[in-house]
């Protein structure tokens, strides 16, 4: 018989461990172990042992900040090599958020993280979280994906490609422009080609420090003045939600003007589309490549989760502005079409 792998899961709050209470859903502390151990599937002896690390202040995941991400990501560095895998769970709302940080911040990953959560809690008859965590363990059970990934609605997402598309729904995560990397229906349909090769270098954790980054969503007839206002701020980054395939309007001269300055005097500016698929392209419009001359970056085909953290990734990882621009371009884990 081959022997059992060890799995090691982080419960930091959100609804898969809640209560109910007269307010509604809450975290509890020891609910979550209590309701696990009442699943008898999780004792058969083809499924892989577990240990349970629950935190002592259980969040929701709306209130998830780069210090829980330092948090998860140095629990896993201080038992990795205890473990065959590790699973978090986590609340829906910031989940992508979160998996995307953790596939920079644990470099040279050659063990599966799953990222997992629930729409409802584990108490509830029709809850998707039994299914969720059982199949979350079998994967990991079964393939060595050496990645950060997010598991939900029957699919396994590479971590810095999935978003959250539903409030209500059990199949509340997609992967606009990515396939999944295993699909879970009465078989696992996995995708080996789409895996990315484990490193062979030692794994590094690099945490996240939180630069003064802004926000900005273009909108027909936006006024100059919000732009100008930021622009006042020592601002050091600005992600850019632009129309289709990275445009902007380049009838504004005012607009052009300030972008072009503010990337002059080193604000990292980088040109997001909108749409939730395909890719930036500044050379396929003018108005795109007005941008582009007055210097934009482009995010490509990366989700807004991953253009957020791959920004504070790399302030914190690099000093120079250069370089901090040219990585950003590249694809560092899988986060971008190449």
């Amino acid at each position: 018989m081959n022997k059992r792998k060890k799995i090691f899961i982080i419960y930091t709050g959100g609804t898969i461990g809640m209560q109910p209470s007269k307010r509604g859903y809450t975290p509890a502390a020891g609910f979550l172990t209590q309701q696990l151990a009442k699943i008898p599937e999780l004792q058969y002896p083809d499924m892989p042992l577990y240990t349970i690390k629950e935190y002592a202040t259980l969040i929701d995941s709306a209130n998830m900040t780069p210090q829980q991400w330092n948090k998860i990501a140095n629990d896993i560095m201080e038992v990795y090599h205890e473990y065959d895998g590790f699973i978090v769970l986590h609340g829906t709302d910031t989940m992508a958020y979160t998996t995307s940080a953790l596939s920079f911040m644990l470099e040279n990953l050659t063990k599966p993280v799953i990222v997992t959560g629930s729409q409802l809690p584990l108490f509830e008859i029709r809850t998707d979280a039994r299914q969720t965590i059982i199949t979350s363990l079998l994967i990991i059970n079964n393939y060595a994906i050496p990645e950060v990934c997010l598991y939900f609605g029957h699919q396994l997402f590479r971590g810095n490609r999935a978003r959250k598309m539903s409030v209500f729904s059990f199949t509340a995560f997609a992967s606009p422009n990515f396939p999944p990397l295993v699909a879970a229906g009465t078989n696992f349909d996995s995708n080996e080609t789409l895996w990315r090769k484990p490193s062979r270098k030692k794994l590094k954790l690099q945490k996240i420090n939180e630069p003064m980054l802004v926000w900005l969503r273009l909108f027909p007839g936006m006024s100059c003045d919000i732009l100008r206002q930021i622009l006042q701020t020592p601002v050091q980054a600005i992600v850019l939600e632009t129309f289709g395939s990275g445009n902007a309007p380049d009838n504004n001269p005012e607009l052009i003007k300030l972008l072009k300055q503010a990337c002059a005097r080193g604000v990292v500016i980088v040109n997001l589309s909108q749409c939730l698929y395909g890719s930036v392209d500044m050379t396929q419009y003018a108005t795109g490549s007005a941008l582009a001359e007055a210097g934009l970056i482009s995010s490509y085909d990366m989700t807004p989760e991953a253009t957020l953290t791959k920004l504070y990734y790399l302030f914190s990882k690099e000093k120079s502005i250069t370089k901090i621009k040219q990585q950003f371009q590249q694809d560092l884990c899988g986060e971008l079409t190449v």
